[in-house]
């Protein structure tokens, strides 16, 4: 059975480890690669990411050689949506194998204007409060100084990257597959989340989950076998090009 790699990012906050539980539920060709950016888990000591490109480019040097020699797709959550979609422009435009799937969750689509709220320019008070109410980020790192100062500059820094990210529309169509992941109670219109498939050339499928913001938390296995499908429909449209040829 071949194997195809999923090179996952994180959203604003979060490291490698939120993907660990994954392995057990994927297909056993499937081979579970967490992206852990700079300044977090093993990486702490390294520095932060001064914007999106700076990330984009960090994460392609991490996996350009596997890349070029294994099938892969890619799965970014919220902030890591957003890193994805660039990493697959920066893919392409390198001319280096493409990603066989594109999954993309809990972001809106960045050909639709979204207002921003300036998270990272909130003072700490009301940043908590908001913080909170997204989800997803346990509220022990809020109640332990010692925790919060060693998270809190890696989330603000983090919804700053989001804040400051600028969408160019040259060169923004792919010609990807794409999956979009969107929590029905979500803080996103239908247009922000379906506007991604104006953003590709190919084929590009919604898929909506009982949840808010971080429904991949609470509906893992629903999500999982989300990829599980769309991973053996591109294994399966893999070896029928390779019979063609």
């Amino acid at each position: 059975m071949s194997e195809i790699n999923l090179f996952c990012l994180p959203y604003a906050g979060g490291s490698a480890a939120i993907y660990s539980s994954w392995k057990s539920s994927l297909m056993p060709n499937v081979v579970l690669k967490p992206i852990e950016l700079s300044g977090r888990g093993r990486r702490f000591d390294e520095a932060l990411y001064k914007n999106i490109d700076h990330a984009v480019n960090d994460v392609l040097k991490i996996i350009r050689n596997e890349i070029s020699k294994t099938p892969y797709a890619l799965f970014g959550h919220s902030m890591g949506g957003i890193m994805v979609y660039e990493l697959a422009r920066k893919i392409r435009e390198e001319q280096l194998r493409p990603p066989s799937h594109i999954f993309i969750s809990g972001r809106s689509a960045p050909n639709i204007p979204k207002e921003r709220k300036k998270f990272s320019q909130m003072p700490i008070h009301e940043f908590r409060k908001e913080v909170l109410n997204l989800g997803g980020t346990p509220k022990e790192f809020f109640e332990h100084p010692e925790l919060l100062d060693l998270f809190l500059p890696i989330l603000k820094n983090d919804f700053r990257l989001v804040e400051t990210y600028n969408f160019i529309e040259q060169n923004s169509i792919l010609d990807n597959n794409l999956s979009i992941l969107i929590g029905e109670h979500d803080d996103l219109t239908k247009e922000q989340g379906e506007g991604w498939s104006m953003l590709t050339t190919n084929a590009c499928s919604i898929h909506y989950f009982d949840g808010g913001h971080f429904f991949l938390n609470e509906k893992t296995e629903e999500v999982i076998a989300i990829l599980n499908k769309k991973l053996k429909q591109s294994k399966q449209q893999r070896a029928f090009q390779t019979e063609l040829y």
